[in-house]
């Protein structure tokens, strides 16, 4: 986590006006940088929840109380006067406890220098004690399988399935009490809505608004917690290319609620003060054993490698320049009879991974079960856990524009700073690994921290 420059906080407030309450969203900013309090990166797209102002505002009309039965109706209203305040009275619990939270973090992090987690302990993950400790989920339960509360857990989708696998039989951070909880998980696949309802040859991709849209329709009628907050303490979690596109059909989803996505475009309205990109890894089996390791080193002879198909704006013009042309930069469209994937990762020093159709690429993390030394080559990717994990440590970023000059980047790194980049790698593999059950420190824990992060810079009063 980078240290926290300046201490006088910004607030931008939101207002929803109902029949029964003002509901004040409150984004906690650094107002010397602009920038969340808890340093979020920036976004060359502006996060602007105006337009939420001239949609029609959700209201509260819908929710019945039944604790009272009287035929007069005044008992009901009674009723609903007690059960409001109780349900103020626990948001303010909550958000005492938010508060308390985001004040020691803060001075942890004005009375130590913050440094890089691959520049001291191993195990760091910043707050993640006082995350553990205290970060409450809540799932609702509407939905039923394959489209909800299940998904793939092996192929390139595969950590779309996993954390919602592992998530409802979660026992530390999932809580059964919605009034204890910090956010509120719409656990919908979208890999399981596309792979049972998607027609290939009608092509009608509204299935996502009708699944979907209709979802957060229920929710915000059946319960209060979603028209409080206008979504901001709401996530959803998808790692297909179209999760981004998922949302579009809910105003509030796509520019309030917390988005947890594998393709982290910032070019189609990712915005990494609110949303948060984990990493897409391609379980070809569904085995999460034995995924680790390498050569050393000194016996790695290959200098960099890459094998994959030419779609995308970025691979056709790499495979045009390398694809044949350098015996030490061994780039192949189809791998020839007798060459392992897995063995040519793990015997060369540097993993070239360029974006394909979408930003992500499951080769990052191959490269990082490898030992091998990422070199990335995206536009406006945001990188997985990039709140945390300082990838310039442990990867080579390659723009566009220096693809021809590729080897000779590479050929130019000093032996002494390839060994800190492969040790890098080293030690922020556990950050990927899959575990189950999930282990401290890794991908489904990395996951949450993300998405805690961001709960942190948002807070909600009535």
């Amino acid at each position: 986590m980078r240290q926290l420059q300046g201490t006088s906080l910004c607030m931008s407030i939101f207002f929803l006006v109902t029949s029964f309450a003002i509901v004040i969203v409150v984004v906690i900013t650094n107002a010397s940088k602009g920038s969340s309090l808890f340093s979020l990166p920036s976004s060359t797209w502006s996060w602007s929840t105006g337009g939420i102002a001239s949609r029609s505002s959700p209201s509260f009309s819908n929710f019945s109380f039944t604790d009272d039965k009287s035929e007069d109706g005044a008992s009901n209203k009674s009723g609903l006067r007690r059960s409001k305040k109780n349900r103020d009275e626990k948001l303010g619990r909550v958000e005492a406890g938010l508060a308390r939270a985001r004040a020691l973090i803060r001075d942890a992090m004005i009375n130590q220098n913050s440094s890089s987690p691959l520049d001291g302990d191993s195990n760091y993950v910043p707050e993640g004690d006082l995350m553990e400790r205290m970060f409450r989920i809540y799932i609702y339960e509407e939905g039923e399988p394959p489209l909800f509360h299940t998904g793939p857990c092996k192929d390139i989708y595969s950590t779309e399935g996993i954390f919602i696998n592992l998530m409802e039989t979660n026992t530390r951070f999932r809580t059964r009490d919605p009034d204890r909880a910090h956010v509120y998980y719409l656990p919908f696949s979208v890999v399981m809505i596309l792979d049972t309802l998607f027609d290939p040859v009608i092509r009608d991709k509204a299935v996502l608004e009708r699944i979907i849209g209709g979802y957060v329709r229920l929710v915000s009628s059946k319960y209060p917690y979603w028209n409080r907050s206008l979504g901001a303490d709401h996530f959803m979690l998808s790692c297909h290319d179209w999760g981004p596109r998922a949302t579009w059909y809910v105003h509030q989803l796509y520019f309030t609620s917390i988005r947890v996505l594998c393709n982290a475009n910032t070019s189609e309205h990712f915005n990494p003060k609110k949303d948060a990109s984990f990493p897409e890894i391609n379980l070809k089996t569904g085995e999460i054993e034995g995924l680790t390791g390498g050569l050393p080193a000194s016996n790695r002879t290959v200098l960099a490698f890459f094998a994959g198909s030419a779609h995308g704006k970025i691979r056709p013009a790499f495979l045009k320049h390398w694809m044949g042309k350098d015996e030490d930069i061994r780039v192949y469209k189809n791998l020839p009879e007798g060459i392992s994937y897995p063995d040519m990762m793990k015997k060369s020093r540097y993993c070239i991974c360029p974006s394909g159709w979408e930003v992500a690429s499951p080769r990052i993390v191959e490269a990082i079960y490898a030992e091998c030394v990422p070199v990335l080559i995206s536009q406006n990717y945001v990188l997985p856990f990039s709140d945390v994990l300082n990838w310039n440590s442990f990867s080579v970023q390659v723009s566009v524009s220096e693809i021809p000059n590729l080897k000779k980047i590479l050929v130019e790194i000093p032996g002494d700073r390839y060994l800190r980049l492969q040790q890098g790698v080293r030690q922020v593999q556990r950050h990927f690994l899959v575990n189950d059950p999930p282990k401290r420190f890794d991908v489904f824990h990395m996951i949450i921290h993300s998405i805690w992060l961001r709960r942190l810079n948002v807070a909600v009063y009535i």
